[in-house]
């Protein structure tokens, strides 16, 4: 399939307490519109939820006489709740993910008890799983995923309109990658991802998912295959995989529990709808706890 650029219309919207970029892409041809990693803002000490950062999406979809199609997700984030439920109530768009997404339920029943009465974990939570190299449409636009797994198992990449969508496999130049220690995670299986990322064209628009900005630097949420190849700090053109497994795996093993995973990955395997009601009328996040062997 060819990487030449479609006209489209990119607009970027950021979550300060995340550090997360959504991406809503618009067919000006069509008016049609389709949005990557949309985020529920989510304040843990209280356990509020509230839509202002969705509602913001809406908003510009309104103004500009929009209809959003499709609500991509890159993987089951573990850093931010996803808003891709609450959107599709809103819009009728339908929510894609990788078809890897059916894994990472498995793994996290296990880990939250989440009973098959509210999980099947057959991915009937979204709309559409997508499979590697599949191609679909927003408008007149033309959409590739790219299964990028490493990270988490669900991961892909989206390659639309000429215009490269990363997900978390990839953090600007001066960040590196990743990390591959949650469960599923693998980083030989991210090195090999990235050297597929890496055939594309050099002067491919790369976005990212996140930008923590290092060193105090202003913020970037784009970049180019090449530049990445030439200067990322973990994985450049020439970096061969043991020394990148090598780094990566040491580098995790300093890495802090990500603030709202939580929360973030009982939601998000979910397609980004709550946790059921219980008795009371009340959701609840659950916590596992550890440690716990010397109360018992």
């Amino acid at each position: 399939m060819t990487t030449q650029q479609q006209p489209m219309h990119i607009e970027m919207f950021f979550d300060n307490d995340s550090s997360t970029f959504s991406y809503l892409l618009v067919d000006e041809s069509s008016k049609v519109a389709a949005l990557i990693d949309p985020v529920l803002d989510y304040d843990a000490a209280a356990g509020a939820v509230d839509t202002r950062s969705a509602d913001q999406v809406l908003a510009y979809l309104k103004q500009h006489e929009l209809k959003l199609q499709w609500i991509l997700e890159t993987h089951a984030h573990a850093d931010h709740l996803s808003a891709a439920h609450y959107l599709r109530q809103k819009t009728g768009a339908r929510v894609g993910i990788g078809e890897g997404i059916r894994k990472v339920q498995q793994t996290f029943k296990v880990v939250f008890n989440i009973g098959d009465e509210e999980l099947t974990a057959k991915g009937d939570c979204f709309d559409h799983l997508f499979h590697d190299d599949e191609t679909f449409q927003i408008g007149a636009l033309t959409g590739r995923v790219i299964n990028t797994p490493g990270h988490t198992n669900d991961s892909v990449s989206y390659l639309i309109a000429g215009h490269l969508f990363v997900g978390d496999s990839l953090f600007m130049p001066d960040a590196g990658t990743a990390r591959c220690d949650f469960p599923g995670g693998d980083a030989a299986v991210l090195y090999q991802s990235i050297q597929r990322l890496y055939q594309l064209p050099d002067e491919t628009p790369m976005y990212m998912c996140h930008d923590y900005q290092p060193n105090g630097r202003e913020l970037r949420y784009k970049t180019t295959v090449g530049e990445q190849k030439q200067q990322n700090i973990h994985v450049a053109a020439q970096t061969q995989q043991q020394d990148f497994v090598q780094k990566r795996t040491a580098r995790d093993a300093t890495l802090a529990v990500p603030r709202l995973i939580y929360p973030s990955v009982q939601v998000n395997i979910r397609g980004g709808q709550l946790p059921s009601k219980e008795g009371n009328g009340t959701a609840y996040i659950k916590i596992p706890l550890k440690g716990t062997a010397q109360l018992d």
